[in-house]
């Protein structure tokens, strides 16, 4: 999606393909902004409980929900077979330069202007750098690291063009706080900090500007499964709740939320920043609950 760097958007309706863990709350936001949002996801439940939330209109097509709308979608998978030849989409892996490449035209050439910038590819490796092979090096940092710096050395020079605009890049508490067994993946989200505050640094007089959001633990199926993995599952997420100062563990709107407000121009004094969003579980002391 494009938006105008003035007070309105330049794209008032809105189209989501898909309402899952990230994109049904990041579609009820845009809702919540003024803009005009319809809705179509395969799994028909979603749309309508969706809809009853938020508003707007449900679909009960892909074809339906490009009708007068300008769409853009991606995912690492092959298209669904009845997407419309509105809804624009390409599979790109951003670790590869002559791919970043061509997801860069091909942006351009569906969306003209680009001014916001969202880098949320990830891997993650639960390993000691001892036992760190150099193929998990090239898998993780390509995609977490490499991925990063090419997809943002790809677009600042067309988003400086049009006037600047708003990139964040998707970070993790685990770039300030290593978790155990997590060497590379700990290292990779360090070193999108340190980009993003460089990004900031040399083109903020270009109008770029560039943050890191860095979530906690989000509620998602891969945190329930590890959960499940832990030798006591409950006691586990006992103690995961009560090092969280809010009571609980966070949900993808709470990122959403972020997203949406570095992406607006209500924080456009708000450049080169680590933004942690995770509960208070990174203020706390080490010190277990209860024992003082």
């Amino acid at each position: 999606m494009n938006q105008s760097h003035g007070s309105s958007p330049a794209v008032r309706r809105v189209s989501f393909i898909g309402l899952g863990v990230m994109g049904y709350p990041m579609a009820g936001h845009l809702a919540k902004n003024g803009y005009e949002v319809r809705v179509y996801n395969r799994t028909t439940e979603r749309a309508p409980e969706w809809v009853s939330q938020h508003g707007g209109d449900r679909v009960l097509s892909s074809a339906e929900a490009a009708e007068g709308a300008q769409v853009v979608t991606s995912s690492r998978h092959a298209a669904d077979s009845d997407l419309p030849d509105a809804v624009h989409w390409l599979q790109a892996d951003v670790s590869e330069r002559d791919e970043v490449d061509t997801l860069a035209e091909f942006a351009v050439d569906q969306l003209g202007d680009i001014d916001i910038l969202v880098n949320n590819a990830g891997v993650q490796l639960e390993k000691t750098v001892v036992d760190s092979t150099d193929a998990d090096w090239d898998q993780l940092m390509g995609t977490n690291a490499r991925g990063v710096f090419l997809v943002c050395r790809r677009f600042i020079p067309i988003m400086t063009a049009s006037g600047g605009g708003s990139i964040i890049n998707i970070g993790s508490i685990s770039g300030e706080h290593a978790d155990p067994t997590m060497a590379l993946y700990n290292a990779s989200k360090a070193f999108v900090a340190g980009l993003s505050r460089s990004i900031a640094v040399d083109h903020g007089a270009e109008g770029i500007r560039c943050n890191t959001i860095c979530p906690g633990w989000i509620t998602t199926g891969m945190i329930d499964a590890a959960f499940e993995l832990a030798r006591n599952p409950a006691a586990s997420k006992a103690d995961a709740l009560a090092r969280h100062a809010v009571g609980r563990l966070g949900q993808p709107e709470d990122i959403a939320a972020a997203a949406v407000w570095l992406a607006s121009d209500q924080s456009a004094f708000m450049t080169g920043q680590s933004m942690t969003v995770d509960g208070g579980l990174v203020a706390a002391s080490p010190l277990q609950p209860g024992l003082f």
